[in-house]
């Protein structure tokens, strides 16, 4: 495989977990709303939305571990909150912090920068005004708790690649 090439091919991926997060955070923001199944929400977004390009796997992966996890990762972020319960959050908000404690936790490939870029990218677009501030904040501190090594790293300051 030539450099061009495996460049092109990172960039898909990067691409088609971008949408993935952006189309899983509406998905479980809809869970949380709904209380439909992640089943049933799959379905209705597959047939009233483009998801072409999209990294299928990731997609599905989140919108079904995040809600079966939501208990564990809810541990995992609430003493971070500052002053706020869990029930406090926006929904968009409360969404992306599962998603981002869920990579960070269980996908250690993804640099922990990356899961905090992504995270307060879909914030800026979706969320509260300054939420992203927010999401920021919590992250931070969770990624310093579960990817300590990682984050002492100058790489990982540094934000690696951001190829994830």
């Amino acid at each position: 495989m030539s450099v061009d090439q495996a460049e092109r091919d990172r960039r898909a991926l990067v691409a088609g977990r971008r949408k993935a997060r952006h189309y899983a955070m509406q998905a479980l923001y809809e869970w949380t709303v709904s209380g439909n199944s992640p089943a049933a929400i799959e379905r209705h977004f597959r047939e009233d939305f483009d998801l072409k390009g999209i990294d299928d796997a990731y997609f599905r992966e989140l919108l079904h571990e995040v809600p079966a996890r939501a208990a564990e990762l809810d541990e995992c972020f609430a003493p971070l909150l500052q002053d706020r319960a869990i029930d406090e959050l926006g929904h968009v908000e409360r969404a992306l912090l599962r998603i981002g404690s869920y990579e960070l936790a269980q996908r250690i490939d993804v640099p922990y920068r990356v899961v905090i870029d992504e995270a307060v990218a879909l914030a800026k677009k979706f969320g509260a005004t300054d939420s992203y501030k927010f999401i920021n904040g919590v992250l931070d501190r969770l990624a310093r708790e579960l990817r300590r090594a990682e984050a002492a790293s100058p790489v990982g300051r540094r934000g690696g690649d951001g190829a994830l």
